[in-house]
């Protein structure tokens, strides 16, 4: 698997090179991104950990979709569209998501390993599905099948 950061700067360039403004703002936003991650605080050496690129992203493409909500509700639909294509361009970065029944039988497995039993297991559960399942599924999703099978 090739480095994200190297991906991003190919991409960017054949964007550029296909005067792809839109694709090359998604992905100006991604660069970004990365660049503010490895020069932050907590960061030591040049690379950053897959799962800290997964979660990077994750979080793109949430704030993307939830920005592209509330500009649909305010009337704005050609900013939203903008934010739902960039969220678009940032997912395709990421591994394919697992479906809910794939989420679910990951869960049962985590709830038989810890032996929880109701909701205030649920950070433990949490805790352990979240890395198993790092990048591949959203966690909003994960809570509630987390609550669901808890509750």
């Amino acid at each position: 698997m090739m480095n994200l950061e190297i991906l991003i700067n190919d991409d960017i360039k054949s964007a550029m090179l296909q005067k792809d403004k839109k694709k090359l703002e998604a992905l100006r936003a991604i660069k970004a991104a990365l660049l503010l991650e490895k020069t932050g605080k907590d960061r030591s050496g040049d690379e950053i950990p897959k799962s800290v690129e997964m979660k990077l992203l994750q979080k793109l493409v949430k704030q993307r979709k939830e920005a592209a909500v509330i500009y649909r509700e305010q009337g704005r639909k050609d900013l939203a569209e903008e934010d739902e294509y960039q969220a678009k361009i940032i997912a395709g970065y990421l591994p394919e998501q697992m479906d809910e029944t794939e989420i679910e039988t990951v869960v049962k497995r985590v709830i038989e390993e810890t032996g929880a039993s109701n909701v205030k297991d649920m950070g433990r559960v949490m805790g352990m599905v979240t890395k198993q399942l790092a990048g591949k599924a959203d966690n909003r999703l994960v809570s509630g099948i987390v609550k669901k099978l808890l509750g």
